[in-house]
């Protein structure tokens, strides 16, 4: 059995590369992001950007990187993260990078279970995942190991984040590593500070089943809002086919 330590809405979305105004596969998208939003506690809302820009394999049990972007109180504050940017270049001129695009919504549970810990989710839109939502990954239910990377631990050649950016934790959760690398994401407030290293590993398809929790009463409780009505991120800006007709664009 687990426990459930929080739960929420989670949204997943991605970011065109520069100059992509159209995406019709993933290699023209940059970045999957990931917004959590719990519901109990201190509101806020965690971004985070999961490396290889799509989420582990379930089946193969890949193990892919993530990082902790931006730790915010209010929509609003996402803004700058998920905006269109237009810059200047000595090379090519001006660059224009596309805004961040919504491709999946629903509930997601953290939990712990026996040693480790699990994200779970169970998504609401689209309601039949297409072509965005199979190259991302983003399955309509899937259970993740989840681990935290001990920041003052060196990581991996080629990976993870460089070292001068690295959080300082209080001292209750850096002592949970004690002389350990990684650490289970219990308590969840790992995800309160921004830069925390994560570790995604593929464990179930049916996370409920796998769980033993209810992702179908969760799901019940986000179906309240969509992504555009929760973070007010604006239609006009973002498109909507990834989202409700699961089409890339």
């Amino acid at each position: 059995m687990s426990e459930a330590l929080e739960d929420g809405d989670i949204y997943f979305l991605y970011r065109p590369r520069v100059g992509e105004q159209h995406v019709d596969s993933l290699g023209e998208v940059q970045r999957l992001l990931v917004v959590l939003h719990p519901w109990h506690g201190r509101r806020r809302l965690r971004l985070l950007v999961v490396g290889r820009k799509r989420l582990p394999e379930i089946d193969e049990h890949d193990r892919f990187w993530a990082f902790v972007d931006a730790v915010v109180s209010r929509p609003e504050e996402l803004y700058e993260a998920l905006r269109p940017h237009r810059y200047g270049t000595k090379t090519r001129g001006e660059r224009f990078q596309p805004p961040a695009r919504p491709a999946a919504e629903g509930a997601y549970c953290i939990t712990r279970h026996d040693d480790h810990t699990h994200l779970a989710y169970q998504l609401e839109l689209p309601r039949r995942p297409g072509p965005p939502q199979h190259e991302l990954r983003i399955e309509p239910e899937a259970s993740y190991v989840i681990t935290v990377k001990n920041p003052r631990a060196p990581s991996p050649p080629g990976v993870g984040l460089p070292g001068p950016g690295r959080p300082e934790l209080p001292a209750d959760l850096q002592e949970r590593f004690r002389t350990r690398r990684f650490a289970p994401l219990d308590p969840p407030r790992f995800l309160d500070h921004r830069g925390v290293e994560l570790v995604l590993i593929g464990a179930a398809h049916d996370a409920s089943a796998e769980l033993g929790i209810d992702l179908d009463a969760e799901v019940e409780r986000a179906a309240r809002n969509t992504i555009f009505e929760d973070l007010r991120i604006g239609r006009a800006e973002r498109p909507e086919a990834p989202l409700f007709t699961a089409q890339w664009r």
